[in-house]
Formats: structure tokens, sequence, C-alpha cells
């Protein structure tokens, strides 16, 4: 069992900053790959941003490359996401999730086996 918890989340004006943090307690976390996923109202749960095992492999959506960037930190069992230059199609309740099957870094949802509760980001125009 992997537990996750988000914080970070908030309301911004676009072109701001924020971090978000992903605590994870449980079974040994620094084996695990970790990503990032985020679900707008009335839309499906899409890929944010991924990181290998020990943080030497990242991937991000084509719709974040640039602006975000996913890091983490296995002496803390924390995983980040910077977001920069945000802009309001970035609203949405971003989810951090663990695949410990994988140490590698991995974009499909159903590859993820625990997921945290998820908090909202608005970003205002």
């Amino acid at each position: 069992q992997v537990q996750l918890v988000e914080s970070g989340g908030g309301l911004v004006q676009a072109g701001c900053s924020l971090r978000l943090s992903c605590a994870a307690s449980g079974r040994t976390f620094s084996n695990c790959a970790m990503g990032w996923f985020r679900q707008a109202p009335g839309k499906e749960r899409e890929f944010v941003a991924a990181i290998s095992w020990r943080g030497r492999t990242t991937t991000s959506a084509d719709s974040v490359k640039g602006r975000f960037t996913i890091s983490r930190d296995n002496a803390k069992n924390t995983v980040y996401l910077q977001m920069n230059s945000l802009k309001p199609e970035d609203t949405a309740v971003y989810y951090c999730a663990a695949a410990p099957k994988y140490i590698t870094v991995v974009v499909t949802p159903s590859a993820y086996e625990y997921w945290g509760q998820g908090t909202q980001v608005t970003v205002s125009s």
C-alpha cells in the first residue's frame, strides 16, 4: 500500500507559478515510478508528467512541456510538480499517482495503482 497526499494547489492569476507536492507513505516509495495527472470539469483525466524511480528520466505532456517540471526527493518520500507560466486552461484537479510495478516513466493511467485525493488548481485570466 502507498498513501499519497497532495498539497500546494490554489487560485492564481495567469502567468504565475505554483508548486505541487505529493507526500507518500507506506511501502517503499523509492521503488515506484510516479506521475501527475489532472482532470478538468467535464473532461477525462489526462496525463501531465511522470518520473522514473530514481528521478533520472522524466516526461511530460506536450501541453505543459517547457512550463511544468516534475521532480522527486526519495529521502523525503515526496514528488513535486513545479508549474510556471500558468494558463487558464491548466485549471483542474491535479492528482499524484504511484506505479509500483514500474521503475521507468509511464504515461498510461491504468499503470498506476495508487492515487491521491487531488488538489485544486485554478488559474484566472
